[in-house]
């Protein structure tokens, strides 16, 4: 999850809603933080109102994971960790899953700042404990930062870049100070990362590829593995956490197992005839005709759809713009008239996906219309600097009837767009050519699912003059291009939350276009952007960060740096019927993890 936002100081207590107590100078400390306005949850809750705080212990879950693993450690960027390690981790707060971001004591049983937000302060409860039984302290809050911050995944140092001291004040207290003031969001995404033990990494390398079993202090730790093909983890029963209020009728399984397929057809028979418990399904085809078996047909297997809120995203052909071909936006422009979105929607998903249209699509913060005079305020002083477009028209995608037969008309224009843009056909070759270089890329995958998604575009691609070619890859090459970007083209989903801030900076900005293992898998750099990003992170009010987020979609989505696909407002969900869920649904989650109980 990753969340941010500052704010030009509004008083604190229009937006602390449980504070312990407001010290005469203006620090503030508390329990429990929304992003903006009050948090849903009192200082007195006792659970989370999305679970069922007397489910019963007992019993496991089996769940299915495609590719292999060899790895423990999912926080570096060596090898593939085996799915599920998060669960053997906690953090100093963590987020509900019904509202848009809110942050409450875990780790931390309370934590402080000042007005100006230029530092945070966290109280490591002192009941936190290691599965070894050993206390867990601020020592190893310290050391887990800073070994993530210089050994890694790249994302944290960059997520973490204004922090400018850490300090240990005592063996349960240790303060935050920042390069900034004034990040209302900054001291809430303190409390995300995970916290390893400093005594059990004494003497191991941590940015290592490892299949030891790692201790932790979360509600699981790992029972058994097999390498590449299977992971078991067994439930705490003395977990220190299991009282707190953030973890009643949570975390109820004893065991979960993830077992590895390297086939998706494989996997979905395995899940039929009982291999294991739970199927999410991305596919709509597989969706819409695989699920006629006796054990759905007769009940054994339920089979629903589950409405969210949790917004959608982009879901796209990335292009990486540090390549020549795609660094004219006149090109990119053309090649999305190539895609017949309307014709696979009905040929491959029975017409059940929606075009997406923003790159915060399924929420709020989505931009429609044309730009309110709130968005033009922002948006005005740029003029020049981004395309007209953004103010004159609404930015919607190619669009034919479905049909096939009036794609004609969409690949006219692609041809026109080129032909201005300087990529003229050669009668030679069939394709086009600037300066003696072709138009030809190479659309990268790792699912073989989206192949029969590409194909025709890449025969649209071709009447056009662009010989675009296709490749499907294993999990561990695919991670690896993607890291080196070593790509011309990729679908790429970018996932959003509720509440967009520091993580923008990763997705887009002009600082992160360079540096490998990072999000910015575009090489977007892109100085309005980056203005407007900053802009995001201190908006001062939900109302102000709305407008600003509309702003940059609006940028980003004139400039094509993408190809935009589909996306669901739904889970489509199947499950074996051994479980028991709660009554109220999370708005943003599915829950079965760590929310359904196995019925008695």
């Amino acid at each position: 999850m990753f969340y941010i936002i500052l704010p030009i100081i509004i008083s604190i207590l229009s937006f602390i809603p449980f504070a312990s107590k407001v010290h005469a100078e203006n620090i503030l400390s508390v329990s429990g933080m929304a992003i903006h306005g009050e948090p849903k949850y009192d200082s007195d809750f006792s659970n989370f109102e999305y679970v069922n705080p007397h489910a019963p212990k007992g019993g496991s879950l089996s769940l299915s994971a495609m590719g292999t693993f060899d790895s423990l450690n999912p926080y570096i960027l060596k090898g593939n960790s085996a799915i599920g390690m998060s669960m053997v981790y906690e953090t100093l707060l963590v987020s509900s899953n019904d509202e848009a971001f809110s942050e409450y004591a875990s780790i931390a049983e309370k934590f402080e700042m000042p007005e100006d937000r230029s530092w945070v302060r966290f109280y490591i409860n002192p009941k936190a404990r290691w599965h070894d039984g050993k206390a867990l302290t601020a020592a190893d809050v310290e050391w887990s930062f800073n070994i993530l911050i210089k050994e890694g995944n790249p994302f944290y140092k960059a997520y973490y870049a204004n922090v400018e001291k850490v300090t240990i004040e005592n063996t349960h207290q240790i303060k935050f100070q920042f390069n900034i003031k004034g990040n209302r969001e900054l001291p809430l995404i303190m409390g995300q990362f995970p916290i390893f033990p400093k005594h059990y990494w004494a003497g191991k390398e941590f940015n290592k590829t490892s299949l030891e079993k790692p201790l932790g202090s979360g509600p699981y730790r790992v029972k058994s593995l097999e390498a590449g093909r299977s992971i078991v983890y067994e439930r705490v029963n003395d977990w220190w956490g299991q009282e707190l209020p953030i973890n009643k009728g949570r975390y109820n399984f004893d065991e979960i197992t993830f077992t590895y397929y390297r086939d998706e057809s494989v996997a979905k028979q395995d899940f039929f005839a009982g291999g294991y418990d739970f199927v999410q399904e991305n596919i709509a085809k597989t969706w819409a005709t695989a699920y006629n078996v006796p054990a759905v047909l007769d009940n054994r297997i339920i089979k629903r759809e589950q409405a969210h809120e949790r917004p959608a995203g982009m879901q796209g052909f990335a292009f990486n713009t540090r390549k020549d071909i795609f660094a004219d936006k006149e090109v990119r422009k053309a090649l999305a008239y190539a895609f017949d979105f309307e014709w696979s929607n009905k040929q491959f998903a029975y017409g059940t996906y929606k075009r997406t249209r923003s790159f915060f699509s399924n929420s709020e913060l989505a931009s429609t219309g044309l730009p309110t005079k709130e968005e033009l305020a922002i948006l005005e002083q740029f003029r020049g600097q981004i395309p007209n477009e953004v103010f004159t028209s609404e930015y919607q995608p190619p669009k034919t009837n479905g049909s096939g037969k009036d794609l004609r008309k969409n690949l006219r224009i692609a041809m026109k767009t080129l032909d201005k843009a300087g990529w003229l056909l050669n009668k030679d070759t069939g394709l086009r050519e600037k300066n003696d270089v072709a138009l030809s890329f190479e659309i990268l995958l790792v699912s073989p699912a989206f192949e029969r998604w590409v194909m025709p575009f890449i025969g649209n691609l071709k009447k056009i003059g662009v010989n675009a070619k296709l490749r499907i890859v294993d999990v561990s090459q695919y991670q690896k291009r993607i890291e080196d970007f070593d790509f011309d083209m990729v679908v790429q989903t970018f996932g959003q939350s509720l509440s967009p801030g520091n993580e923008q900076r990763d997705f887009w900005h002009s600082e992160k276009a360079e540096i490998n293992g990072g999000r910015n898998i575009i090489g977007i750099k892109n100085p309005v952007v980056d203005k407007l990003i900053d802009m995001i992170i201190q908006a001062p009010s939900r109302k102000e960060l709305i407008v600003r987020t509309r702003a940059l979609d609006r940028v980003l989505l004139w400039n094509y740096y993408v190809i935009p696909q589909w996306h669901n407002d739904h889970f489509r969900i199947a499950y074996w019927n051994k479980f028991g869920q709660p009554d109220i649904k999370p708005k943003y989650d599915i829950g079965y993890l760590d929310t359904w109980w196995v019925k008695k």
